[in-house]
């Protein structure tokens, strides 16, 4: 009896081997551009490291790799993390994310945030966020501010009320016994914001006050530890243990994200945060730049919510 396949069985077989062939591989990760999106204007640390990791994808792997700003501080909370929560989940669209975007996101009814829709490749910077005025305020510390508060209104600057430099200012206020006459958010504050007078008082990152750093006081960081460009000021921790927190900036995309493109995207930033580049960066702004992996970041996220709700307990009372 031949051994060969006959009737129905070699039709399928037949059939089956021709669908396989029909059937393109599956192209490896990446075969097209890649965006990152930063919800901050350009200028600040955030947007000078995501636009190297940008530029290495583009070398290690060669296909364009653009980075596109959508601020939204004063004009609307995320609106490039929304973008990036709805954009198709392949790893072709990657968010450059402040600490605020997952922690604060999901809590302050943002449709598209909530619940948090993103995990993170990894953690790249910590920022030297501070409380900076002018240097012709009658106050150069927050004992003197709050004096100074007592029976003047001093008009408070941020990016957004409901982010977390914001909401440790409020908080640290409220220790000191005083609150601020006016707030309002600005979708850039740096010098020029202190300079017009449209504030009084504003938290910034330092990056976006160097170039009038010797025009300016810094009453107070935001942060694990001083700042090495401001050695004499206090951290808001020092000044207030309970509220010891520090913003960071990191690579986040859905989570229905291949593990592979993660993978190719941290590979990248990681060696982006070990050049001579960024080492000369974080010794020209104090900031802390590093990569804190995927496992790590989720450990840190989960220790600065804890912190969030007692400082948003503080407000509250």
């Amino acid at each position: 009896m031949s051994s060969s396949l006959t009737g129905p069985i070699a039709r399928l077989t037949l059939g089956t081997a021709l669908a396989l062939a029909a059937t393109p591989a599956l192209a490896e990760y990446p075969e097209k551009p890649v965006e990152f999106v930063i919800p901050f204007p350009p200028g600040d640390l955030e947007d000078i490291l995501t636009r190297r990791i940008a530029d290495e994808f583009e070398k290690e792997y060669g296909v364009a790799a653009a980075v596109v700003n959508k601020p939204g501080g004063g004009g609307g909370p995320f609106p490039g993390a929304v973008e990036v929560a709805n954009a198709a989940p392949d790893g072709y669209t990657i968010g450059s994310f402040v600490s605020d975007v997952p922690l604060t996101g999901p809590e302050i009814g943002i449709p598209d945030l909530t619940p948090n829709p993103f995990e993170p490749i990894g953690i790249f910077v910590t920022y030297p966020f501070v409380i900076a005025t002018g240097g012709n305020a009658p106050y150069s510390t927050m004992d003197e501010l709050a004096a100074y508060a007592q029976d003047n209104d001093v008009a408070l600057g941020h990016f957004g009320n409901f982010l977390i430099p914001t909401q440790i200012t409020f908080a640290l206020a409220k220790t000191k016994g005083f609150a601020f006459g006016s707030e309002a958010a600005f979708d850039a504050l740096d010098c020029n914001t202190l300079a017009s007078g449209d504030v009084d008082v504003m938290n910034t990152t330092l990056q976006l006050i160097l170039p009038c750093l010797d025009d300016v006081k810094v009453l107070a960081s935001i942060g694990s530890s001083r700042i090495p460009l401001t050695p004499d000021t206090p951290t808001v921790g020092e000044i207030e243990p309970s509220l010891q927190l520090a913003l960071w900036n990191g690579l986040f995309v859905h989570k229905d994200v291949p593990q592979e493109a993660r993978d190719k995207i941290a590979v990248v930033a990681a060696r982006v945060m070990a050049s001579d580049g960024a080492a000369e960066l974080a010794a020209q702004t104090g900031a802390l730049i590093y990569w804190q992996d995927a496992a790590a970041s989720v450990a840190q996220m989960s220790a600065d919510q804890a912190t969030m709700t007692v400082i948003a307990d503080l407000i509250a009372e």
